[in-house]
């Protein structure tokens, strides 16, 4: 029986260069399930991406899938892509052992939290504040060089990796500190800033929104003295006081002092967003 994919609507494409479209996954003619592929627009080669791939039950575990995902790629490879991503929920052991054995590799995690009780309370020798204008500005100058280096360094091409840090800042801060549901933190030490905290707002799905935490850090030679839990503890207070009652954030998962962090605050997996070169 031969695996193969079939155009389920037309190809869709947007202003800024994107493309999607849905491919019926068939067995000699029969649909037995769908997958959604699409790109990310942006400078140089666009990065694929797999958003969905679903085999119906009765035809699971017989490798519909596995064929699937590397007719996907194929396509994906004459849309000019040079990479391939994809997110699986943490729990979908079959899905992970698929991805690792088509050569996947796990780039980072998304984690969540849920939210109940009082807010809690700050460590005594914690001071923190609102970020100042001036601040801001520092912060974004180097945010901006600092997002699309990190995601450089996590096997984005530089060109989409600067692209993805500058459409993030415009999406998610378009009017600056002054953007609504956005709250930015410093913590301080004897008058001086050692860490910093940006919360938000995220739609993880339609009508689902959750509390977000953006961005968190700490100056180099402070860390391990309390100031990264104690600016998390401080995003819980901020969610709470919103309304909210579920946060989440992004972390890379080769950051293992993050990793324990936000474990040890409560914080558990809740998708695992792999990569593949598109060779």
């Amino acid at each position: 029986m031969t695996t193969t994919l079939r155009p389920a609507e037309p190809l869709q494409q947007t202003p800024d260069g994107a493309r999607s479209r849905v491919y019926d996954v068939c067995v000699n003619s029969r649909r037995v399930g769908a997958v959604e592929i699409g790109t990310v627009p942006g400078t140089g080669r666009p990065a694929g991406v797999i958003r969905s791939l679903r085999i119906d039950e009765p035809d699971r575990r017989r490798g519909r899938g596995t064929v699937a995902a590397l007719a996907a790629e194929e396509v994906l490879r004459g849309w000019g892509c040079d990479q391939v991503t994809l997110s699986v929920p943490a729990d979908a052991t079959v899905a992970l052992r698929m991805a690792t054995a088509l050569g996947y590799t796990e780039r980072s995690r998304d984690m969540a939290k849920d939210l109940a009780g009082p807010p809690p309370e700050l460590p005594a020798h914690v001071e923190v504040r609102p970020m100042t204008e001036a601040e801001y500005r520092e912060w974004e100058a180097r945010s901006t060089e600092g997002f699309a280096r990190s995601w450089a360094e996590h096997g984005v091409p530089e060109e989409q990796a600067t692209a993805k840090a500058e459409a993030s800042r415009r999406r998610h801060l378009p009017d600056g500190l002054a953007t609504e549901g956005a709250a930015f933190h410093v913590a301080v030490r004897d008058g001086t800033p050692v860490g910093h905290l940006w919360t938000g707002r995220l739609v993880e799905a339609p009508g689902e929104r959750i509390a977000f935490v953006y961005d968190i850090a700490v100056a180099d030679d402070q860390r391990g003295k309390g100031y990264g839990r104690a600016l998390m503890l401080l995003a819980e207070r901020i969610a709470l006081a919103a309304g909210e009652h579920r946060i989440g954030l992004h972390v890379f998962a080769d950051n293992t002092p993050a990793l324990r962090l936000y474990e040890s605050l409560g914080y558990r997996t809740t998708r695992i967003r792999c990569f593949k070169p598109l060779l």
